[in-house]
């Protein structure tokens, strides 16, 4: 069942992205996983009702995490988002933002391979 579930991972770090990517494939069984490093190209490509899944690194130049969530929002309601950060900062941030937390979740970096499938798993299933 995961491999049918489309997955969209936005970091402006490739490095970042393509592991993220990897383990889901390796790990997780998905196989249909998308990889943007630029917030604005992200938005300019997403299509509504594409994707099951977004996971959104909240530290990005041009436009952050937290903006870019409201702006897919905006065309997809439904679409579940995960964000990703490695500053404790962020978390701080998002709970401020979204304090319910209840369609989102938040994973520290670094994880490893097994921990973000079980996430995923988690948020997809949710």
């Amino acid at each position: 069942m995961s491999s049918r579930q489309k997955i969209l991972v936005i970091d402006d770090e490739y490095d970042n992205a393509s592991i993220i990517k990897n383990g889901l494939e390796r790990k997780g069984g998905y196989n249909n996983i998308d990889i943007f490093t630029d917030s604005i190209t992200a938005l300019n490509n997403f299509q509504p009702d594409s994707y099951d899944l977004i996971v959104i690194d909240v530290r990005m130049p041009n436009m952050n995490g937290f903006e870019l969530y409201k702006k897919i929002k905006e065309r997809d309601n439904k679409v579940k988002i995960c964000f990703l950060s490695a500053t404790e900062n962020s978390y701080e941030e998002f709970k401020q933002i979204y304090p319910t937390g209840e369609e989102n979740c938040f994973i520290k970096k670094p994880i490893s391979p097994s921990e973000l499938v079980n996430k995923i798993k988690y948020i997809l299933d949710s």
